[in-house]
């Protein structure tokens, strides 16, 4: 492992296991001035970008009826935490046809649980 991989590794975060069609909420650390807080931004997971540390995902909401994506690095400080919510049934990587979609044409099936007896 060379120097950069070395420090790369000491900076990885545990984070849920995050899958396209996933409803998440991502809670972020906002500094305004001196103050912290965390603010909450829920939607569902578009796409993925593996790389180690260097790792984001996609998030998309619709808020007053205007689309809004973030990006996300996967192991940042100013993640507190990721919330799994419900989990839909894809057949893509990148969830991008989404963007064209408006109202229930945008809902995904959402994935059969197994039945606990």
């Amino acid at each position: 492992m060379n120097t950069i991989e070395t420090i790369e590794a000491t900076q990885l975060r545990e984070r849920p296991d995050l899958r396209p069609g996933v409803t998440v909420r991502v809670h972020v650390k906002i500094r305004e001035g001196e103050k912290q807080r965390i603010q909450v931004f829920e939607g569902i997971v578009i796409g993925i970008r593996r790389g180690g540390p260097r790792g984001t995902f996609t998030v998309r909401k619709v808020s007053f009826g205007q689309g809004v994506e973030r990006i996300f690095p996967l192991h940042s400080p100013s993640i507190d935490k990721i919330e799994i919510g419900r989990a839909a049934r894809v057949r893509r990587a990148k969830l991008y046809f989404l963007r064209k979609l408006r109202g229930r044409a945008a809902r995904l099936r959402e994935k059969r649980r197994p039945i606990k007896k």
